[in-house]
């Protein structure tokens, strides 16, 4: 059997993991926008290029002949390139481009939502004006200055700016907006909520829907949560599948709205989502709200997730494709994880470093080790590139027994990297859980 992958960096490196892991061993020809050291070693062929060139990728597609293709990053997902393998006859594990738009377009999910789930969502309007009076309007009135303002299109997972931590005036917001609508035609303007986030995936193929452990990620670049928005410092899971701040309502609650949402998507698209629906929610005083929807694995949620993943995932993209997906064929180990990712010592700031020697030790058994952007040269030494570097998972029988072993292997790495050594430790848990206690202090 063999498998066309659309790659880009760590998360990639992780499905390769875990599709290599099948019964089927199946060969993986990946298509890369870099020479990603993990994905050369797992994969019987690797092309490295631009992978928005569709033109490119389609003629590598029809020149190997894949039995199914699974991509993984967000911008060929939503520029359609799931269209094209599926109209050569390729099965494609993504979904595609008009029910991609669930990530794709911040005021399409935002509208579909409104019809099917409206208690999920925070108080919004989609503006594609800059009216900076009716703006400022709503967010003073209507918001009572406690706003979120989102760029409409896909950004990197950089497009959102909040009120009180990257926007400190009003007049920042409105100046945020119209750029917004300059670039995009559009923006969202929504309601700040006050709770804790917490990610929920769930394998999906039209109206079947089967989740995967909740997730915790941390965007902000230092410790603490502060300084500015990245692709993701880390994330953690627990035992149960659950988190440790969260309710057994909240997680039902937040499973529903990906149901919910996966129908809905039917419905006003008229064919199913085959792929990975990501709902990123936020647990508040009255239960759970939509902060936001992607159409593909997370970063760094899958580093979680794929290696607790017990059962076959070529089986499971194989059922998405052919929409004979059940809770069965899906099966996860009863363990915590911890992801720190290594980043060079100035990202996301600058690239200083880019360039720069990096060394890893042996990885021991109860931990992985995912390459993002890294260069490996003819030597076989590997070199930082200018964003994250690599993502490091500790498993264990506690998230505080994950913690350890992900925080002993990222400080034995040489080089001139970082991590966040505060994700997955229980101060950091203890905080979140304090949070969500003076909300619902019943």
């Amino acid at each position: 059997m063999k498998i066309l992958l659309v790659a880009s960096g760590a998360r990639e490196h992780a499905i390769a993991d875990a599709l290599a892991r099948s019964r089927h061993h199946p060969e993986i020809v990946s298509v890369c926008t870099t020479k990603n050291p993990g994905l050369k070693k797992l994969s019987s062929e690797l092309y490295v290029g631009e992978i928005l060139d569709f033109s490119w990728v389609m003629e590598i597609a029809k020149k190997t002949k894949p039995d199914l293709a699974v991509v993984g990053p967000d911008d060929p997902i939503g520029a359609g390139l799931a269209d094209l393998l599926e109209a050569a006859g390729i099965p494609t594990m993504a979904p595609k481009k008009s029910l991609a738009r669930i990530e794709s377009s911040k005021s399409f999910a935002r509208d579909l939502l409104l019809k099917v789930a409206p208690d999920s969502l925070p108080k919004y309007r989609v503006f594609t004006s800059f009216e900076p009076k009716e703006l400022n309007t709503f967010i003073e009135q209507e918001l009572k200055g406690n706003y979120v303002v989102k760029f409409d299109a896909l950004k990197g997972g950089k497009g959102v700016k909040v009120s009180g931590e990257h926007l400190m005036t009003i007049e920042e917001g409105l100046q945020y907006a119209k750029e917004c609508i300059e670039v995009g035609g559009r923006v969202v303007i929504e309601e700040k909520l006050v709770g804790v986030e917490f990610s929920l995936l769930s394998f999906t193929s039209g109206t079947q829907v089967v989740d995967m452990p909740a997730i915790q990620d941390h965007k902000r670049a230092y410790a603490g949560d502060t300084g500015p928005n990245t692709g993701g410092m880390g994330t953690y899971s627990d035992v149960n599948h659950s988190l440790p701040f969260l309710e057994e309502r909240d997680l039902a609650r937040a499973g529903e709205l990906n149901r919910i949402t996966a129908k809905a998507l039917l419905q006003e698209c008229g064919e199913p989502f085959k792929g990975i629906l990501y709902g990123g929610f936020i647990a508040v005083e009255n239960g759970v709200k939509v902060i936001e929807y992607n159409a593909r694995f997370g970063d760094p949620e899958a580093l979680n997730v794929l290696p607790l993943l017990t059962s076959d995932l070529v089986d499971i993209c194989m059922a998405i494709t052919e929409e004979k997906l059940t809770p069965d064929l899906v099966t996860f180990a009863k363990k915590a994880t911890v992801c720190k990712y290594l980043t060079p010592q100035s990202y996301p700031v600058s690239k200083d470093e880019k360039g720069a020697l990096v060394t890893f030790p042996p990885v021991p058994a109860d931990a992985h080790l995912f390459f993002g952007d890294i260069a490996e040269d003819d030597e076989g030494n590997l070199h930082l590139g200018g964003s994250r570097t690599a993502g490091i998972v500790g498993i264990g029988a506690s998230i505080a027994e994950a913690e350890r072993i992900a925080e002993s292997y990222c400080s034995s790495v040489g080089g001139p990297v970082r991590h966040r050594e505060d994700i997955g430790t229980e101060e950091l848990i203890r905080m979140r859980c304090e949070t969500m206690h003076s909300l619902r202090p019943r």
